[in-house]
């Protein structure tokens, strides 16, 4: 009896060194935030980074689409009114890009009404997140799309 206490107590005092060696170990995923407001990429970048996230910008639709093409991130953060192309022709053609098709897309946009949600979804959004947002539901809709 006292030897199997002795062995449940080196277990039980190994066990934060086990727990910090999973953790350590563990892929954080990396989202790309294609957003052409500078504060909005901030403030998003801030909110991911706290929880652990890569993040990688881009300012308009193109460079997104090519840093998602060279960089293969995790799941993909877009606004839909930018220069250039929009969030939602971004969609379009990273879901009819081999090397993207499977990265998830959350679109986030201040254009809030039902036809935009409806018609990014029909893009190839996983999720649509209305502007203003707060920190919890960004975290929310990207670990929504990760599983």
């Amino acid at each position: 009896m006292v030897a199997e206490l002795g062995r449940f107590l080196t277990i039980l005092a190994e066990l934060p060194t086990v727990f910090v060696n999973i953790m350590t170990t563990t892929k954080t995923a990396t989202v790309l935030v294609v957003e052409d407001a500078p504060s909005e990429m901030k403030l998003m970048s801030h909110y991911l980074q706290e929880e652990g996230y890569s993040v990688i910008g881009a300012v308009t639709g193109k460079e997104g689409l090519n840093k998602a093409i060279a960089q293969k991130p995790d799941v993909i953060v877009t606004d839909v009114v930018m220069p250039g192309i929009s969030g939602f022709e971004l969609c379009r053609k990273l879901k009819h890009t081999p090397e993207t098709k499977e990265v998830p897309v959350v679109i986030c946009s201040s254009k809030g009404q039902t036809i935009d949600r409806m018609w990014g979804l029909r893009q190839g959004a996983k999720a649509y997140l209305t502007k203003p947002y707060t920190k919890d539901e960004l975290i929310e809709a990207i670990k929504t799309v990760l599983i």
